[in-house]
This record gives C-alpha cells, sequence and structure tokens, in this order.
C-alpha cells in the first residue's frame, strides 16, 4: 500500500472517530429540537447525495427523487408499524395481507431500510429501462410524471397506504447514530464510485455521450446502475425520514421534496459530493432559521399577517442569484480531498 492511501486511510478512520464521539456528545447534551435539526440535516445528505449521482455527475436531469423516497418512506412505515396500531390508523378500509400480519420488531429496523431501499432501487430500475433512453428535458419530464404517478396512487391505494390520512403512529426509530451513519455511509459509498472506473465512465456520459459511447462506455448499463444506486439511498432517506417524525402521508412526498434537494445540489455545486453535504446541512438550519420570515410582524402601527410558503421564496430566490452570478454552484465541481487539507496546512505554517 502507498504512503499516501495509507495516510487518507488513518485520517478516515480518524474522521470516523470524531463523528462517533460528536454523535455522543450530541445525544447526550443537545435538546431534542437540535437533534432533530441535526437528523433533518444528515437525512438531506443521504438523498441529496443520491440525486447528485444522477443529476450532477451522470448529467441525467432526472426530476424523480421524491417518488423513490416514498416508495422507501411507506415501506419502512408498512413494515415497522405495530399490529396493533395499524388496526386503529386502517379504519376507512383495512390493511390488505401480509402487512396486516405481522411488524417487523424495532432490531430489524436495519433490515426495513434495506428492504426501502431496495424496493427504491427495483423501481429505480422499472423506470430507468424505458426512461432513460431519452434526453434532457424529455427524461425531466418522464421522471417528474413518475414522481406525480407515485404521489396519486399514494392517495388512492388505500387498503395500502391509508390514502390521503396517511399512516401515523410510527416509531421513532431514527436517532442520531442512524441518520448521521447512513450519511458518511452514502457519502463513503458514492465517492468511492465516483473514484472508481465506473465513475469515471459516468462522468464521461456526463461530458460527452457519443465520445463516451466511442470510447466502450456501455451508456444504458451506466445509466442504469446510477438510477438504481441513486433510488436506494433514495429509499433509504425516506425510511428514515418517516421514523423521524413518525407520520407518513402523500404529502411529505411531493415535488417539494424533489425542489429542496434540486437547491441543495445546485447551491453545492452540481457533480461535488463535497458541496451537497455541507449545503445539505446549511439547508437544514436555515429551514429552520427562516420560519421567522413566514410569522406575523408588528411595525408601529402596523400588522403583518404571516406567510406560509415565504421560506421556500427565499430560497428560490437565493438560488436565482446564485444562478445569475455563479453558475456552478459553491464547490462547482470540485472535491474537498485530505490532500487539499495537508497542502492547506502546510501552506499556514509556512506563512
Amino acid at each position: 500500500m502507498e504512503r499516501d492511501t495509507r495516510i487518507n486511510l488513518f485520517l478516515t478512520f480518524c474522521l470516523f472517530g470524531l463523528l462517533l464521539l460528536g454523535i455522543w456528545l450530541a445525544e447526550n447534551n443537545l435538546n431534542s429540537y437540535l437533534i432533530r435539526v441535526f437528523n433533518t440535516a444528515c437525512i438531506y445528505i443521504v438523498a441529496a447525495s443520491a440525486y447528485n449521482l444522477i443529476n450532477g455527475i451522470t448529467g441525467q436531469f432526472s426530476l424523480g427523487p421524491n417518488a423513490f423516497m416514498a416508495i422507501g418512506g411507506y415501506t419502512v412505515a408498512l413494515l415497522m408499524l405495530p399490529v396493533a396500531q395499524k388496526q386503529q390508523v386502517y379504519f376507512l378500509k383495512p390493511l390488505i395481507w401480509p402487512f396486516s400480519a405481522f411488524s417487523f420488531p424495532p432490531y430489524l429496523f436495519v433490515a426495513a431500510l434495506f428492504i426501502g431501499g431496495l424496493l427504491a432501487a427495483l423501481f429505480a430500475l422499472l423506470i430507468g429501462v424505458p426512461t432513460l433512453r431519452l434526453r434532457g428535458d424529455y427524461l425531466a419530464i418522464a421522471t417528474f410524471g413518475f414522481g406525480e404517478i407515485v404521489v396519486v396512487l399514494a392517495n388512492n391505494l388505500i387498503p395500502l397506504t391509508n390514502g390521503a390520512l396517511g399512516i401515523k403512529g410510527i416509531p421513532e426509530y431514527t436517532n442520531l447514530w442512524w441518520t448521521a451513519g447512513w450519511a458518511f455511509w452514502t457519502v463513503f459509498v458514492i465517492k468511492s464510485l465516483v473514484n472508481s472506473s465506473y465513475g469515471r465512465a459516468l462522468k464521461a456520459i456526463r461530458e460527452d455521450e457519443i465520445a463516451a459511447e466511442a470510447m466502450g462506455v456501455n451508456l444504458f448499463r451506466s445509466k442504469l446502475m446510477a438510477f438504481a444506486i441513486s433510488g436506494f439511498f433514495a429509499g433509504v432517506a425516506g425510511g428514515l425520514f418517516v421514523t423521524l417524525i413518525s407520520t407518513v402521508s402523500p404529502t411529505l412526498f411531493t415535488f417539494t421534496m424533489t425542489f429542496n434537494l434540486l437547491i441543495i445540489i445546485v447551491l453545492g455545486g452540481l457533480g461535488s459530493i463535497t458541496g451537497s453535504t455541507i449545503t445539505a446541512v446549511i439547508f437544514a438550519f436555515m429551514q429552520e432559521l427562516l420560519r421567522e420570515v413566514e410569522a406575523p410582524h408588528t411595525i408601529g402601527p402596523w400588522t403583518f399577517p404571516g406567510i406560509p410558503g415565504m421560506r421556500m421564496v427565499v430560497f428560490a430566490a437565493l438560488l436565482v442569484v446564485l444562478m445569475i452570478f455563479y453558475r456552478r454552484g459553491l464547490f462547482g465541481s470540485r472535491e474537498l480531498s485530505w490532500q487539499m487539507v495537508i497542502d492547506w496546512l502546510k501552506g499556514r505554517r509556512r506563512a
């Protein structure tokens, strides 16, 4: 093993140790509100990194991650909701068999997440086979349509999803250990994939599909692989999300969820996993800080009523400004590496 590789591996293990220490300190010292914000940030890291794999690194304009998150979320909810709770929640129409007859015990939570992710990946393959032959706007419209179909089905498959009422009372199994662990694992897997020969093939597709095909890259297989991996992690993010807020309904996974992820990966930089990770954390905290702009305010003799949704207006305006003055996002396609950190530290020491 080369010296640089050994150093990078050692630093990665150190970072993992610091992450474990940080989670332990946060779980034992922070209040429940801050812990929930951190959990949300980690879930956004999982979903945004997966979304960036298909949009930023492979260069395929997909608008359907909300559908994969919904599939994962509903799957985990049906697997983890206790049987007695299912009988109370499904009072309009009884839940269909076999979900009505069993539920996973708490120690199988990770298995439920994997099943939710695998089911989302399976649907990604099914929708990817006919749609990934399309390009640009056509692919965006097709995946957007898939997202809308999933939301409509969630509203109408009442014996499975309980319709617009949703599923309530899902046990809150998600904590910082799970969300931060999945965030670390997602970034590690996608980063390793991007740095492999498969990742270089995906980047080649993004730059020029015709040239990539001429060099021997199997376009359809490479796109399909990226789409399935992205769908898997989006499904896991959906499962973590519903067991964080203990409920799932069609309104959670409308196009707004895709819009949130799109803001994160565009602000961070299309093709930069580092950018997606850092922007996901900023986005989660800004969502909470900007609640103030939706509250009613009184200035002198005037009272201004609160306007629900103003946060998204601010984010949209920020996106417009960034696209005008800084089109490549905060990080562009650059990635933070240990070598960059070492070079930076050496530069400061010389200074």
